[in-house]
């Protein structure tokens, strides 16, 4: 039972890029209606009135996360009052999700599963483990028979580790995965990522912590709090070419689809990492389109706009040119030229075309750096 106006407040903070500051925001959400109003913190006064804003919804409001309210890119960094935090805060887990290399070549199926599941991806990052990483990360089995076979498999390619976000993340997550060694009597793991991908034994696809303390020690392998920078990244620097899934694509679920699309028509994805990408980066990035492309401040818009995920991708047939993949930067010259590209299938304008893809050959080794 929903009461007449119940009402969620968060803190947000927005960067005036003409002032070169912060500014903080109370922003108050009302999922009866999909409404919301916003409050100038410093200045003490309304800053938007309640409007109706269908195109934000409750599960997108979570600290950190990253919300953009009539063309501003707004963060979330605090709850805005107790009821908030006791009602949204609660349940909310972070869990570790790490796809082990035999399950690599499923990784769009993965990222489907993860998505539909209603689970966010925070953090995402391909690695190749040391041996003294893989060490750590299966301390508890050293002393199982197993062990070394179990250091070899999982630093024998590329692993693919995810900060997952979402009510009971960690319980979710490892009834997803399933267990280890899925037996015929057990009728509930049909589903599982191990039944469906792995191959019995050691290989099974995909890896969950069991409890929420694991998952904090495991996430700190991986993810350092301390800013390390954890696991090498997969990146080879060689024969390669830069594609980003936008942050609209990211934000609509269909990276997984995009990702799928990309392994079938036989490009490697060698390097995956997900990233929040501050403007004067974005800037720098699109530094040549800037007076060529008319769209080149709505371009840097979208790219920072929320989280965007960045690959190498590599191609051994050389009449395969990963580009000709993407198709034409205006969706709808896409679908009218080439309907089984990228843009054509994913994208909707020319701004919000699903995917940057290097232009020159040349920058292809440049833009994965």
């Amino acid at each position: 039972f929903q009461s007449q106006d119940e009402r969620y407040a968060f803190i947000a903070e927005w960067y005036d890029a003409n002032a070169s500051l912060f500014r903080r925001y109370e922003l108050l959400y009302y999922p009866k209606d999909s409404s919301i109003e916003m409050y100038d913190v410093k200045n003490r006064r309304t800053f938007l009135r309640r409007t109706k804003y269908e195109s934000l919804h409750l599960e997108d409001l979570y600290v950190g996360s990253k919300v953009t309210i009539f063309s501003r890119h707004l963060t979330i960094v605090d709850y805005g009052n107790l009821y908030t935090s006791r009602k949204l805060g609660s349940r909310k887990e972070r869990t570790l999700a790490l796809i082990k290399p035999d399950g690599m070549r499923k990784m769009g199926e993965l990222f489907d599963i993860i998505i539909n599941a209603g689970l966010t991806i925070t953090k995402a990052k391909m690695m190749l483990l040391s041996r003294k990483e893989a060490a750590d990360f299966y301390a508890d089995h050293r002393a199982k028979p197993f062990y070394h076979e179990l250091l070899q498999f999982i630093m024998s390619g590329p692993v693919l580790a995810m900060e997952l976000l979402g009510d009971d993340a960690v319980s979710k997550w490892r009834a997803i995965v399933g267990p280890a060694n899925p037996t015929t009597t057990e009728s509930d793991t049909l589903d599982s990522i191990s039944e469906s991908f792995g191959h019995c034994g050691l290989r099974d696809a995909a890896h969950g912590p069991d409890s929420v303390a694991s998952a904090a020690k495991e996430l700190e392998l991986f993810f350092p709090s301390s800013g390390g920078r954890g696991p090498a990244s997969s990146a080879k620097f060689t024969n390669c070419t830069c594609c980003i899934i936008k942050p609209h694509a990211v934000n609509e679920g269909l990276a997984g689809k995009i990702i799928k699309a990309i392994l079938k028509e036989g490009f490697e994805i060698s390097a995956l990492q997900m990233f929040n990408m501050e403007r004067t980066n974005v800037e720098e990035f699109y530094e040549i389109y800037k007076g060529v492309v008319p769209e080149y401040l709505e371009m840097v818009s979208e790219l920072c706009s929320g989280p965007c995920i960045a690959m190498e991708i590599r191609q051994f047939d050389p009449s395969k040119v990963f580009r000709d993949f993407c198709g034409p930067s205006d969706p709808a010259l896409a679908r009218h030229l080439r309907p089984g590209t990228l843009r054509a299938v994913f994208g909707k304008d020319k701004i919000q075309n699903a995917v940057h893809c290097t232009d020159l050959p040349e920058d292809g080794l440049l833009e994965v750096r």
